[in-house]
């Protein structure tokens, strides 16, 4: 089973209900973060292309994750393929993330490689983190940090 989430710009649901959806557009109402966790224990953040990422986006995937994870630390697959830039608020967001226990970043181009080389700067050292071109390549890699708990 795969639960899925976008995150919302204001971290909850308008409704105050439960979600399995909740929308954080863009700064030109563009596409949402998504945010999923996988039947194999690894969280999937999914950045929107062709957008700069700011905090409030950052803030509220940070906090789906946190949901997803339900206190546990889970191996989490970023990609950024597309992305035009990360804000300096939101890469504090991604890199410390208190619910991760390793980050695989995914591109494609080289500005998606300078764009995780930027974000991997900042990381918690004791996280394991590393750039790939590949998601077949990057989910390998992260199965090793996956925990049964």
């Amino acid at each position: 089973m795969t639960v899925e989430a976008l995150a919302g710009p204001d971290e909850r649901n308008p409704e105050d209900e439960p979600v399995d959806e909740l929308a954080a557009p863009g700064p030109d109402a563009g596409d949402p973060i998504t945010v999923r966790l996988t039947d194999r224990g690894i969280i999937e953040v999914t950045l929107p292309p062709n957008q700069v990422i700011e905090g409030p986006q950052a803030r509220a995937a940070g906090a789906a994750v946190r949901s997803l994870a339900q206190g546990r630390r889970l191996p989490l697959l970023l990609v950024i393929t597309g992305v035009v830039g990360v804000s300096v608020e939101a890469r504090h967001t991604y890199t410390t993330s208190i619910a991760v226990s390793a980050f695989a970043l995914v591109g494609e181009s080289p500005v998606d490689r300078v764009i995780a080389h930027y974000l991997l700067r900042s990381k918690i050292e004791t996280i394991p983190a590393q750039f790939f071109t590949s998601e077949s390549d990057a989910v390998k890699w992260l199965r090793q940090h996956a925990r049964d708990e």
